[in-house]
């Protein structure tokens, strides 16, 4: 947020949201949102009426907003005038939009094999190869510490993903091997301790940001010769798009990529990073449960 004194009205909005610990996020999109409004009404939104509203999504649809910003600010001012305002009658006139829908952009499974290879070092190279041999999201990857990799059960613990909710994801052998290989690399160059962040950033303190990530996808698309228009969470589509081409069943990837239920029926029958399915594991690979162990 800003550093400028915030208005007594602005504060109960921020304070509204925080307690209702939305992410901060969402109280950035709320508050921005908010005032768009009130730059639009030219004074205090709190004295705004229902036709006001009404203008204002006009005024959006005019410029040609897209349908995705429209419902967010859609979103927002509902919030404020519903809960800050406690004036729930006046955002009546507000429709959501329809959003056009497209096709997500999926990478065969010998361009994601491109992709990780050129990724910028072996840092990225693993965290993007997270995102796809795990389905993460971006913001997933970036928070993950060391000892959410739990080797013994095989799986990525995931805190706080999409919905705030915590889950298990998949770990196949050969991304536990890759991810072992950065473990050992960070350590030697003092990067995993002390906040124990599996992909720290550059002050080690804290974690990796999205940006980072973002930027490495793309220099790592631009190296391999890859045209389509990549993203982190371009992985996350391509990972479930290779599970359903491998039969696994729908509701398996839905619980992989959303639910907090892990499915070990999935072990085995869909190794995203092109390799045999995973062995029995043996002795010595069970005496070591985290990363942190080796």
């Amino acid at each position: 947020m800003s550093k400028k004194p915030v208005s007594p009205l602005r504060q109960r909005l921020i304070d509204d949201i925080t307690a209702r610990l939305f992410s901060e996020d969402t109280k950035r999109d709320y508050v921005r949102n908010v005032r768009n409004f009130t730059a639009f009404l030219g004074r205090s939104p709190d004295t705004a009426t229902s036709d006001d509203l009404r203008r204002f999504q006009l005024h959006m649809a005019q410029q040609q907003v897209s349908p995705w910003s429209i419902n967010a600010a859609i979103a927002a001012l509902r919030f404020f005038f519903t809960v800050t305002l406690e004036r729930p009658d006046l955002v009546r006139p507000l429709r959501i939009v329809n959003e056009p829908r497209k096709a997500p952009v999926v990478l065969s499974q010998e361009e994601v094999a491109r992709l990780l290879e050129a990724a910028p070092g072996l840092k990225y190279k693993a965290a993007l190869s997270v995102a796809y041999g795990a389905g993460l999201r971006v913001s997933e990857v970036a928070n993950l510490k060391v000892s959410d990799i739990d080797s013994e059960r095989m799986t990525v613990r995931v805190e706080q993903g999409k919905g705030r909710k915590n889950r298990n994801a998949m770990l196949s052998p050969q991304l536990l091997t890759l991810l072992r290989l950065w473990w050992k690399e960070g350590k030697r160059r003092g990067l995993m301790l002390p906040h124990g962040w599996l992909f720290p950033g550059r002050g080690c303190t804290d974690p990796i940001s999205t940006r980072q990530i973002n930027r490495a996808i793309h220099e790592a698309a631009e190296a391999a010769g890859i045209r389509k228009r990549v993203s982190p969470h371009t992985l996350c589509h391509s990972f479930a798009t290779h599970l359903l081409e491998q039969d696994v069943d729908i509701r398996v990837i839905q619980v992989l990529l959303r639910t907090t239920t892990y499915c070990p029926q999935t072990r085995g029958r869909a190794d995203l990073l092109s390799v045999p399915p995973p062995v029995r594991r043996n002795r010595s690979d069970n005496q070591a449960v985290h990363l942190s162990r080796h």
